[in-house]
C-alpha cells in the first residue's frame, strides 16, 4: 500500500478490514461496520467488520475441519517448527508496517510498538524450538505385565479473545504456543485494534500454516466473544481482559465445560525499601507507570514505599515523570502515548475526581495534557493514599500512581496482598534475604526484583486470585493447550477374571 511507504505520517484513507476464515479474507458485505479513529490524532484510520454469530460458526467449522484433517494437528513437530520460524521472519520483514498500524489504533508510541513487534517475533522463534520438545512420559515401574505411557495431544479448537491494549504481543504470547501443540484457532481481536491480527493472517499463510488453522472474526464482545465462549465445538477459550468480563467468559464455558485460560486485571504493587538503588527504583516506577500510558495489566500503579524515604523518593519519582516525553504517537522520541477511547479517558478522569473525594492529594499531574490533538492524560501521582481507598484497590488502567507508606517488611507485604488482584509485583531492595522473603510471600503470578515489566518467552505468566487462571508462555504455555492421556499397556497373558 502506498500509504505505508512512510511510517511517520497518517494514512491518506481509511483502511477497510474484513475477516479471515479458512484461508480466505472476506469483506464486510452487508454486515455492519465500525470506524476506528486513532486515539493520538482523532482521525479515522480503519473500518472494522462487525461479524455475526453465523460468522463465528463458519470460523469454528473451518478450524474443526483443519484440525480433523491432521495436516497440522498430526504433522511432524519439525514441520510446525519450520513454519513458526517462517512466521517470525515474516513478522520481522513487515515490522514497520505492523508497528505503524498498532500505533495508530492503540495510541501507543511508535518506538514501543516496534519493540513489541520484535518481541512478538521472538515468541514464534521460541515456540519453534519448544514444538520439538513437547513430550509425554513412560512408567516402567508397574511390574513385568504392565507398561504405562502418558501422552500429550492437541486439545482441538481454541477460541482466543485478545485485548485492545496489546493486540499483537498478547496474541504472540498465546498463538504460537497454541500452534506449537497442533491446535486450530479462532481469534477475536478487539474491535478497536483489529488490523494487526488480520495482517498476521497473511504472514501465517505465506509461512505455510494450512487453511483453517488460523481464523479471525472481528466484532463486538457481547456478540462474537459471547458466541465463542458458549460454542459447543470450541474446546478451550483463552481470554485476556477485565476481571468482570473474564467472569462472564468463565460462566459461559459451562455450555460444554470447555477449559479456560484467563489473564485478567491487576493492581500491581511497586514495593520500595530504603536500602534500594533509589535512582534505579524511581526510574523503574516511572517506566512501570507510563508504559502503554498505564493501560497495562501489569502496570505498577501502587507505590508502597518505606516511611524513612517516602518523601524523598516520591520527589525523585515526580522528577522522573516530569521529564517523560509526551507527544505525537508517531514521533520516535515520544514515551507516553494516548488513551485508547473517549469512554476510557473519562473513566480515568473520574478516578482522579474520586481520589480527591477520598482525601488523596495530587502531587503531580491530575488531568489532561494541553496542546495535543489526541486523548492524553499526564502522569499523575496521588499521595496520602490509604490502602482501603478505592483508588488503591480498583484498576484505574491509566498513568495514575497511588503512594502508600510502610514501616517494615511485614507491613509492606500486608499492604501489597490486601487486594483482590494478584497479577504482578515489583520489589526494590539490595538485601537478598528481604527480596526473596517478599518474592515468596507476595500474591502475584509475575514478580520482578530490582526491575519491572521485563523478561522473555521462556517463563510462564498468569495471575493469582481474581487476576486469572491458567498460565501462558514457556513450556507450560504449550502444555496449557494439550490434553493428557494416560495409557496402561498389558504385557503377556492377562489373568482371566472368569475361569
Amino acid at each position: 500500500m502506498d500509504q505505508l511507504k512512510n511510517h511517520s505520517t497518517l494514512p491518506g484513507s481509511v483502511r477497510s478490514l474484513g475477516f479471515y476464515v479458512n484461508g480466505s479474507m472476506r469483506d464486510a458485505g452487508d454486515r455492519e461496520t465500525l470506524v476506528r479513529e486513532a486515539p493520538g490524532y482523532l482521525v479515522p484510520v480503519s473500518e472494522v467488520t462487525l461479524c455475526t454469530t453465523s460468522d463465528v460458526d463458519d470460523a469454528v467449522a473451518a478450524a474443526r475441519g483443519a484440525f480433523e484433517s491432521g495436516a497440522w494437528s498430526r504433522c511432524d513437530a519439525a514441520v510446525r517448527a519450520t513454519a513458526l520460524l517462517r512466521v517470525a521472519a515474516g513478522i520481522r520483514e513487515r515490522l514497520d508496517e505492523i508497528a505503524y498500524w498498532e500505533t495508530l489504533e492503540t495510541g501507543k508510541p511508535i518506538t514501543q510498538a516496534r519493540a513489541e513487534i520484535g518481541d512478538a517475533a521472538g515468541h514464534y522463534e521460541y515456540c519453534a524450538g519448544a514444538a520439538r520438545m513437547l513430550h509425554g512420559e513412560t512408567y516402567n515401574n508397574q511390574g513385568d505385565q504392565m507398561f504405562g505411557v502418558v501422552t500429550r495431544q492437541p486439545a482441538g479448537v481454541v477460541g482466543l479473545i485478545t485485548p485492545w491494549n496489546f493486540p499483537f504481543i498478547v496474541l504472540a504470547e498465546r498463538l504460537p504456543y497454541i500452534l506449537a501443540s497442533g491446535n486450530s484457532v479462532v481469534v477475536k481481536p478487539s474491535e478497536m485494534t483489529s488490523t494487526t491480527t488480520l495482517v498476521l493472517a497473511e504472514i501465517l499463510a505465506e509461512a505455510g500454516i494450512p487453511d483453517g488453522v488460523y481464523n479471525v472474526v472481528t466484532g463486538l464482545g457481547p456478540v462474537v466473544g459471547q458466541a465463542m465462549s458458549v460454542h459447543p465445538d470450541i474446546d478451550i477459550i483463552s481470554f485476556t481482559g477485565s476481571t468482570a468480563t473474564g467472569a462472564a467468559v468463565l460462566q459461559a464455558t459451562t455450555s460444554n465445560f470447555k477449559k479456560a485460560s484467563l489473564e485478567l486485571g491487576g493492581k500491581n504493587p511497586q514495593i520500595v525499601f530504603a536500602d534500594a538503588d533509589l535512582d534505579a527504583a524511581a526510574d523503574g516506577v516511572a517506566f512501570g507507570l507510563c508504559f502503554n500510558a498505564g493501560q497495562c495489566c501489569v502496570s505498577g500503579s501502587r507505590l508502597i514505599v518505606e516511611d524513612a524515604i517516602a518523601e524523598r523518593f516520591t520527589e525523585m519519582v515526580k522528577d522522573k515523570l516530569a521529564r517523560v516525553k509526551i507527544g505525537e504517537c508517531l514521533d520516535p522520541d515520544t514515551q507516553l502515548g494516548a488513551i485508547v477511547s473517549k469512554q476510557h479517558h473519562e473513566k480515568i478522569l473520574s478516578y482522579l475526581e474520586l481520589g480527591a473525594k477520598e482525601g488523596a492529594a495530587v502531587a503531580l499531574g491530575g488531568g489532561e495534557c494541553e496542546g495535543l490533538s489526541g486523548r492524553y492524560i499526564a502522569p499523575t501521582v496521588l499521595t496520602d493514599v490509604q490502602p482501603n481507598m478505592r483508588i488503591a484497590q480498583e484498576e484505574i488502567f491509566g498513568p495514575v500512581l497511588t503512594v502508600t507508606t510502610f514501616g517494615d517488611a511485614e507491613e509492606a507485604l500486608k499492604i501489597a496482598n490486601d487486594c483482590q488482584y494478584g497479577l504482578a509485583a515489583s520489589i526494590w531492595t539490595k538485601d537478598i534475604d528481604k527480596a526473596l522473603t517478599l518474592m515468596r510471600g507476595v500474591h502475584a503470578g509475575r514478580t520482578w526484583v530490582n526491575t519491572t515489566i521485563a523478561g522473555g518467552p521462556g517463563q510462564p505468566m498468569g495471575g493469582f486470585k481474581q487476576s486469572g487462571i491458567g498460565r501462558e508462555g514457556g513450556m507450560l504455555g504449550i502444555e496449557e493447550y494439550t490434553e493428557v492421556k494416560s495409557a496402561h499397556i498389558a504385557i503377556g497373558q492377562r489373568t482371566n477374571w472368569i475361569a
